[in-house]
């Protein structure tokens, strides 16, 4: 079964909305009782954590902008430098955009962009209560980005791309907006083997981070494919999810899969030079 399968029989608005619709009600929520605990990917019914990264060894860390939702440390490898200008893509509350500052410091310039306006208007109000005037959020969708081209000197992202259909337009869109010889550093989710249709297909599953995901091979080619050079690996983890959400999507193809072990879940972070 083609791993696009999912994404193409529902319409790539129909995804996005959905995906929309989900985060925005996680914005929404208290930070006390958010979804996850720091530093995970998790399904957005509130039942499952299934990564833990540990954010708040991180300067520029601020609790009350991780909502966690991400699956890797990419500001950790970004390699940003004092006075250079980051795009963050699917900034939501402003995470890694607060510790990208902290790296470009004052003379530097962040841009985080996310497609929902309850994410943006919370990161908005969370950076207000910092004073920090050289961050700017802006509301857009990260295949068509509200960046002029050859601005950035470091895109970051963190478990934001798989979500979405067309990988092979954010990254040329990552491409067009880093400046010659800038780098991206990207935490995501990819697949080893093929995923069961029943997990492929569960929307909580989809808003999750796993069931967008394509496959390492694939992933690693559209980056190529952009143009982009050095590719690397910095990190990888595999993803084990946890029994209780297995039984949630159970049927005789998910058994069959996970009792043979025909997929793997994994957690990237990687890089490349434009």
């Amino acid at each position: 079964r083609d791993l696009h399968s999912f994404p193409t029989r529902r319409s790539s608005d129909l995804i996005k909305e959905l995906v929309k619709l989900k985060y925005g009600e996680i914005a929404l929520q208290n930070q006390n009782s958010s979804c996850c605990s720091s530093g995970c990917c998790c399904s957005p019914d509130g039942a499952h954590s299934i990564m833990s990264e540990d954010y708040t060894q991180l300067e520029g860390y601020n609790a009350d902008a991780d909502l966690g939702l991400g699956c890797g440390l990419p500001t950790k490898f970004d390699n940003i430098k004092k006075g250079g200008s980051v795009v963050d893509l699917g900034s939501g509350a402003g995470n890694d955009c607060f510790i990208a500052r902290q790296e470009v410091g004052e003379s530097g310039k962040v841009i985080g962009i996310d497609f929902t306006p309850q994410m943006i208007a919370k990161a908005e109000e969370n950076a207000k209560k910092r004073g920090f005037d050289n961050i700017e959020f802006r509301i857009g969708d990260i295949e068509d980005m509200p960046v002029d081209d050859n601005w950035a000197d470091v895109v970051v992202s963190n478990c934001v791309l798989n979500l979405l259909p067309h990988k092979d337009k954010i990254f040329h869109e990552i491409f067009r907006v880093l400046k010659p010889g800038g780098h991206f550093c990207i935490s995501d989710i990819v697949i080893n083997g093929e995923l069961p249709p029943s997990l492929s297909e569960a929307v909580e599953m989809y808003v999750g981070c796993i069931a967008g995901a394509i496959t390492k091979d694939e992933y690693i080619g559209e980056i190529t494919k952009a143009g982009f050079k050095q590719i690397e690996i910095l990190k990888e983890n595999n993803i084990i999810l946890p029994d209780d959400l297995l039984s949630k999507y159970k049927s005789n193809d998910s058994v069959e899969a996970i009792e043979s072990k025909s997929f793997e879940i994994v957690s990237i972070t990687v890089r490349g030079i434009k």
